[in-house]
């Protein structure tokens, strides 16, 4: 026997996300001002490479450069300063890598927190990295000539947000994006010339960089979870 049900039967209503829904992932002043103020300064230096004088963007390059004479010579300007100009003019993929790497760690801890893992990440990987460079060309190991190589660009930074999101990740999800990362580090290394020193302390240091991220700047971003610190809120 049918009975006859009290209150009808709702139908299923099937949720349309809007397109315009996905705008809110894309890096904004307000949800995401770091990102988003990192990405117009990565933009205007782009430019700069692109129309001024080649000259003056050499030199700019030059003395920007964290290669191990000008990190020897001008230490705090090479290393705040590398990481404003970008190799090639590739602006929008690196865009898009900072929609997917370093935005979502921001949105969730803050432009403060991020700030301070991607330039942490920055200035230890470069140290990490060249100051051996330093030592093997002083006590005559390496040439001189493998202190002078152009070295600037933000991927360490990069990679260190990118391993602390890796390190927040639940369970496989973790391992299948730590893969990812290493398989992301091996193609940059194998599409330049991966014998060359530079590509290998480049390698170096993009390694390094993710493993910072995942193994000292995960957990002290997971730390800020379970203690909160007001003075620290992005």
């Amino acid at each position: 026997m049918l009975l006859r049900a009290e209150r009808p039967i709702p139908s299923i209503a099937v949720a349309r996300r809007s397109p315009w829904a996905l705008l809110r992932y894309v890096p904004n002043p307000k949800t995401t001002p770091f990102t988003f103020g990192y990405l117009v300064v990565l933009l205007a230096t782009t430019l700069l490479l692109e129309f001024a004088d080649p000259a003056l963007t050499t030199r700019l390059l030059q003395l920007s450069s964290t290669d191990a004479h000008n990190l020897w010579r001008r230490p705090l300007t090479s290393l705040l300063s590398s990481a404003i100009w970008l190799p090639g003019e590739n602006w929008l993929v690196y865009a898009l890598i900072f929609a997917i790497a370093v935005a979502p760690l921001e949105r969730r801890f803050g432009a403060r927190r991020t700030a301070l893992v991607f330039l942490a990440g920055h200035i230890v990987a470069t140290l990490v990295t060249e100051l051996p460079v330093m030592a093997l060309i002083s006590a005559h190991v390496l040439p001189n000539s493998a202190g002078h190589w152009l070295d600037i660009g933000v991927s360490y930074g990069f990679f260190t947000t990118a391993g602390a999101l890796v390190f927040l990740l639940p369970g496989r999800a973790r391992l299948l994006a730590l893969a990812a990362t290493e398989a992301f580090i091996a193609a940059i290394w194998l599409s330049d010339d991966p014998t060359s020193l530079d590509s290998i302390v480049t390698l170096l240091g993009h390694a390094f960089a993710a493993h910072f991220g995942l193994l000292v700047c995960g957990p002290w971003l997971r730390e800020r979870i379970r203690r909160p610190s007001p003075d620290f809120a992005g």
